[in-house]
């Protein structure tokens, strides 16, 4: 009877250590992944895709290989490196990141060239209990914030993209009191009453540099943004990088600050 006993409480501790490290991830209300944090998890995951561009972020990584293996060979995947103001219009400029995989809580936009359908990802990976965001300043001083949704969120207010803007991934401002964003996916919330208009432009991995990559660190220069604006005259290259994070214009080639 012992032994019997014995050989129960095992199982159940087995299976208590197994469903702790097993997650089936909602991308419609959400899960909370508090108590998984820090855990080598298998994960579940169900997520419904547009063709084009749709937007996500994720509580544990994907690589390159594992998002290709269910998205397909043409998916694109890029981050928010800079944003430009040009009085009510906000250019959000993403950059290639393909290759860097989805890290754990960071925004993306994705482009799925496949039909529109609901596809699984299943991975082995460490889940992370973090909230989702990346703040960056226009040089008009409007903080733009892009978050992911870990739970399903109020929409009003916000800007996101529109089942219709998948094409351009065109951020759109939300006025509707029913609107929301589901689990996973992204959203840009910028402070004030003002309403703006936001346009997306898409850079190559390789068509944004590093400041050190084209002068050395003494060389004085001036930085104009990517609307051929001087943001800043005769300054050590050296200091470029203590800028906004943006994309900027020095000695004619594009340079990022992270």
């Amino acid at each position: 009877m012992k032994k019997l006993f014995c050989m129960i409480a095992l199982a159940g501790f087995a299976l208590t250590a197994w469903s702790q490290n097993t997650l089936r991830l909602s991308t419609y209300s959400g899960t909370s992944v508090e108590r998984y944090d820090g855990k080598q998890c298998d994960v579940t995951m169900d997520r419904y895709f547009f063709t084009g561009w749709n937007t996500i972020s994720l509580p544990f990584a994907v690589s390159e290989e594992e998002i290709e293996e269910v998205l397909g060979q043409g998916v694109k995947l890029e981050r928010l490196v800079g944003v430009t103001q040009q009085g009510t219009e906000i250019v959000l400029n993403f950059q290639d990141c393909k290759s860097e995989g989805i890290e754990a809580n960071k925004p993306y936009i994705l482009y799925y060239p496949g039909e529109t359908a609901t596809k699984r990802f299943k991975v082995s990976a460490q889940v992370a209990n973090k909230e989702s965001k990346m703040t960056m300043t226009t040089s008009g001083g409007v903080e733009v914030t892009m978050c992911g949704a870990a739970l399903k969120t109020d929409g009003k207010d916000l800007y996101g993209i529109l089942a219709i803007n998948n094409v351009d991934a065109n951020f759109t401002h939300i006025d509707n009191d029913k609107a929301f964003f589901y689990a996973t996916r992204c959203f840009i919330r910028i402070p004030g009453e003002q309403q703006f208009t936001l346009t997306t432009r898409h850079w190559a991995k390789g068509e944004v540099t590093s400041i050190t990559d084209i002068v050395a660190a003494s060389d004085v220069v001036d930085v104009y943004n990517v609307l051929g604006m001087r943001v800043a005259h005769n300054i050590k290259a050296s200091d470029v990088n203590n800028l906004q994070p943006n994309i900027y214009i020095v000695n004619g080639q594009k340079v990022l600050v992270k």
